[in-house]
């Protein structure tokens, strides 16, 4: 068929041509701003689960369903060597922006954005661990006011987030309306930036205030919010984003065919949905190279049969092998030990995915290794995101099949 015409499309981050499954959590969204709207009281909301699962798809959606109720809104992505104070600032920057044009009082926007700037050019005061000598950086937010002082600009960032934060809701009650901040990677922000922005939330769920986080992150992302403030467990609402069913699957494969007026066999599904596991990032890869393969409708199991090999090659490369590369060779052993065991622990649990959790020791035990020399491998493994500690003494693959990948691959 034509290639041109393909319409699945397996990136990261971007939207498929058919956002399925996913009603449950834009209705509960919905009803988030609408509550906010009318003065009720609403938590943040924290989506999470493992890679390829469209969390960034989603968190992307929400931010719309926000801008079309004409909120303030910015978006970031936590990166584990970065501190949340600039970031959040160009967020916070762009949200009042959009909501400045409706505001009456224009030097209500500028006594903001001076806060703004006076918090985005303040660092950690001097004598803190690990902090900077200077109290300003040279970095300048692009903010055309002179900066504030006495407000947001401490140096502390649990003092000043609270504030810089309720300063914005209160920009956005003036206009009637609410402002969101997204944050993508969450579980990379630092424990101090972590703290910091539970309390924040905490400060504005108190107050009524119309602005929310809403965040997306990995599995233990829940985890590293109750190590910062342990009335995170109560703070956020949680979503846990999973796989698709197989209806959805169907859906997500069929939607955009019929459009194309194709069609698939019945047993053309059966295979994609055996082979993709229902991963909206597997299911789009295979999607696309079964259109690229079938010479005509209908899809049938045969063309997915063909076009299999292809899209593993593309996920091989692209999607597991460039994780792969970024672990050292210590890291790497112990991924595959990882490996190995979630393929027994996957049989003893009767998951058909393999990608169970293993017990830290397990792996201690198969490398013939004491587990207190296998942790600097298995933290940097953490921090680089290939895996993840769900429970205490197990870790698991943040990558949907990476074991699988695994096993296939030579020592």
């Amino acid at each position: 068929m034509d290639p041109v015409r393909n319409p699945y499309a397996p990136g990261a981050g971007q939207r498929p041509p058919e956002l399925a499954g996913r009603a449950r959590e834009l209705d509960v969204f919905d009803v988030v701003l609408e509550r906010i709207a009318r003065g009720r009281p609403e938590r943040s909301l924290m989506l999470t689960g493992l890679r390829g699962v469209g969390k960034t798809v989603l968190l992307n959606t929400l931010r719309s369903q926000a801008i079309g109720r004409l909120w303030g809104s910015g978006k970031i992505e936590a990166r584990p060597d970065q501190s949340l104070r600039r970031p959040i600032a160009a967020a916070l920057h762009m949200a009042v922006r959009e909501l400045a044009p409706r505001h009456r009082a224009p030097d209500r926007i500028e006594a903001f954005l001076g806060v703004l700037k006076a918090f985005a050019q303040r660092s950690a005061p001097p004598g803190r661990a690990g902090a900077a000598p200077r109290l300003r950086d040279r970095w300048q937010p692009g903010i055309d006011v002179p900066a504030a002082t006495g407000r947001a600009d401490s140096g502390d960032i649990e003092i000043d987030l609270v504030e810089l934060l309720s300063d914005a809701a209160a920009v956005a009650g003036d206009v009637g309306t609410g402002i969101a901040i997204f944050i993508d990677e969450m579980q990379d922000l630092g424990a101090e930036d972590v703290s910091a922005l539970c309390a924040a939330c905490h400060e504005l769920s108190q107050l009524g205030a119309p602005l929310i986080v809403v965040g997306a992150g990995l599995p233990h992302l829940p985890a590293v919010l109750s190590a910062a403030k342990s009335y995170s467990e109560r703070l956020f609402r949680y979503q846990r984003i999973d796989r698709l069913d197989r209806i959805a699957a169907d859906q997500a494969l069929c939607a955009p065919a019929e459009r194309e007026d194709v069609e698939y066999e019945p047993k053309a599904l059966d295979l994609l949905y055996e082979k993709s596991g229902g991963y909206p990032y597997f299911v789009q890869a295979y999607g696309k190279a079964t259109w690229d393969h079938a010479p005509r409708s209908p899809i049938t199991a045969a063309d997915v049969r063909v076009a299999a090999p292809e899209a593993e090659a593309e996920l091989a490369v692209g999607f597991f092998g460039s994780r792969f590369e970024r672990a050292t060779p210590a890291e790497r052993e112990y991924m595959r030990a990882m490996a190995t065991l979630s393929l027994v622990e996957g049989d003893a649990g009767g998951r058909d995915d393999m990608d169970a959790a293993v017990p830290t020791a397990e792996i201690a035990r198969s490398l013939g290794r004491k587990p207190a020399s296998l942790s600097p491998a298995r933290d940097a493994l953490i921090k680089k995101g290939l895996i993840y500690s769900g429970e205490r003494g197990t870790v698991a693959f943040t990558v949907p099949h990476f074991g699988r990948y695994l096993r296939t691959q030579p020592a």
